[in-house]
């Protein structure tokens, strides 16, 4: 190369790092002062610097991150805020800036060192790109959002900006509180209030179309579900019309996130709210029904007891699924549960064992349900405590004693200790009432004597099975009556008991030779009889015999 060359060459050089550099000398020239250093060396502080500033509603200093060199410098101030604030709209609707993912190193992306991008927005078929470019400032190289970007914010602002922007006054659309600019304040608040009133309006409509065609049919369930459904059924139509209404209000994103959770966790609880009422309703209709067309009480206590157990078991599922989904939509609380089920095994087998009495009383109580050792309303004898079972828990019996004191037993209790049922195939039962006689007693008397009270004053009470009359056992001096009865329930048999006791002892008053008593007596010794004698007398025995007298 000749010395005439290499000047050429050189004075090219040096043109061209003029001409680089004059721009980006007067970079947004006509834009004020920001009132607080600015932050773009890097990618991502200009991406946060930006979103930030513009969220809170300081578009002077958010009009600072981007390219406005194309603009002209006397309009720069106003049409910089302008387009730093429909940008932000842009955004926050259509493109999620995971922060995380930009650059935080000086040189940008390593494969391209002039832009970095950020995402594309759809348009029209086509896709805009939204990406940040590093240019010269005051002979420092920063980053701002490239002028090709900052040329189509007014096309993507007419696509998905605003609506209201066109006709409501410049004030609702200065400044931000707490992230969100006036006009969206007032949005809301319409949104909320119009979402109450037409969600009540709709469950109104909905419910009499609902009752009008239930009454189609004969049956009455349908109408108890319709009835059921008031209340709940107004949840999903305030969920559906929240998200519809801030859906034209523009949110940031994190609001807006916070309105579709707010959407779906009342969409969750519309939906546990209505089956808890299906399983109350269900439960009582079948019960009535069965109540209606069997004559078999026992029957009946057999499948209220069922129904009580499973209306509880499917009630505590549809709490835990109920909070489950609504903790799901969480990502910070789904990321807990998941590193806790892969980290903590040892922890979870600590749980396990200290819930392991919780899980077998839960199981108990189903296992009880499907068995039924007892029911509701069945009279038990239970630590020498008679009374009747009120209530079946998954985890407790609760059992009214006769003097109306209430008993709470572990259901665990009936799975593993014995106890008496007088009503578990049949309340029918049998009762015994002894008494102490004397052995005159006419026992054929005091049968007739029951045959007639029976007949007569408890014949409200005694239900014709059985009646009897038997001497149970001899003692010494008494005689041990047992007289045998019979009534439909231990209420009954009760006071049947205590009737023919009290008739009995009358009996005996009135015979007083049959009451029980201590008898002294004396008696003479019998004489023994005189012994036999012969026709003579026999000789002495100190006198010899008679014999030959000699000569």
């Amino acid at each position: 190369m000749t010395p005439r060359d290499r000047h050429a060459w050189t004075a090219l050089l040096l043109v061209g790092c003029l001409l680089w550099t004059l721009p980006a000398s007067a970079l947004n020239s006509g834009l004020p002062p920001p009132t607080s250093p600015l932050d773009r060396l890097t990618p991502h502080a200009t991406a946060q610097g930006f979103l930030s500033a513009a969220h809170r509603g300081d578009y002077e200093t958010a009009a600072h991150y981007l390219d406005l060199d194309f603009i002209p410098k006397a309009q720069q101030a106003e049409r910089g805020a302008q387009l730093a604030r429909r940008l932000k709209f842009v955004l926050d609707r259509k493109l999620a800036i995971d922060l995380a993912s930009v650059s935080k190193a000086p040189e940008g992306d390593p494969a391209d060192a002039r832009f970095d991008p950020l995402g594309v927005i759809p348009l029209d078929g086509a896709n805009v790109s939204i990406r940040l470019q590093r240019v010269t400032q005051d002979s420092s190289l920063v980053w701002v959002f490239s002028e090709s970007t900052v040329r189509m914010v007014d096309t993507l602002f007419e696509a998905y900006g605003p609506r209201v922007a066109e006709w409501l006054p410049p004030f609702f659309f200065s400044g931000t509180v707490f992230g969100l600019e006036p006009w969206q304040w007032l949005g809301l608040l319409v949104t909320l209030l119009a979402s109450v009133g037409l969600s009540l309006l709709l469950e109104r409509v909905s419910l009499a179309i609902a009752l009008r065609v239930a009454r189609w049919t004969d049956a009455t369930l349908d109408d108890q579900l319709v009835e059921a459904g008031r209340g709940p059924l107004r949840l999903p139509f305030f969920a559906a019309l929240l998200v519809v209404g801030t859906s034209f209000l523009l949110l940031p994103r994190p609001v807006q996130t916070v309105a579709n959770r707010v959407s779906y966790s009342l969409l969750i609880v519309s939906v546990a709210w209505f089956i808890l009422r299906f399983l109350r309703v269900f439960a009582a209709f079948v019960q009535s029904r069965v109540s209606s067309e069997t004559q078999d009480a026992a029957r009946a206590r057999s499948l209220r007891t069922q129904f009580a157990v499973l209306r509880a078991v499917f009630e505590a599922a549809t709490y835990v699924v109920a909070a489950a989904l609504l903790l799901m939509q969480f990502e910070v609380v789904r990321n807990v549960g998941v590193s806790l089920l892969a980290s903590a095994g040892i922890a979870g087998l600590v749980i396990g064992l200290a819930a392991q009495k919780s899980i077998s009383t839960l199981l108990a109580g189903i296992q009880l349900s499907i068995t039924q050792p007892i029911r509701i309303g069945d009279q038990v004898v239970v630590e020498t405590e008679f009374g009747t079972v009120e209530e079946i828990t998954l985890t407790y019996v609760v059992l009214r004693v006769w003097d109306q004191r209430r008993m709470v037993i572990p259901i665990t209790y009936f799975l593993d200790k014995p106890f008496q049922n007088w009503s578990k195939v049949s309340p029918e039962l049998l009762g015994a009432v002894t008494l102490q006689v004397d052995y005159s007693t006419d026992v054929d008397a005091l049968r007739a004597e029951l045959k007639r009270i029976l007949s007569g004053e408890a014949q409200r009470l005694w239900d014709g099975r059985l009646q009897s009359v038997v001497v149970l056992e001899a003692q010494d001096r008494t005689l041990t009556i047992r007289a045998l009865v019979s009534a439909a329930n231990p209420d009954k048999l009760f006071d049947l008991r205590a009737l023919v006791r009290e008739r009995l002892v009358s009996f005996l008053r009135a015979h007083p030779q049959w009451l029980p008593f201590t008898r002294t007596e004396s008696r003479q010794a019998p004489t023994p009889p005189p012994e036999p004698r012969d026709s003579q007398p026999d000789a002495p025995q100190d006198e010899p015999p008679p014999g030959p007298r000699m000569t």
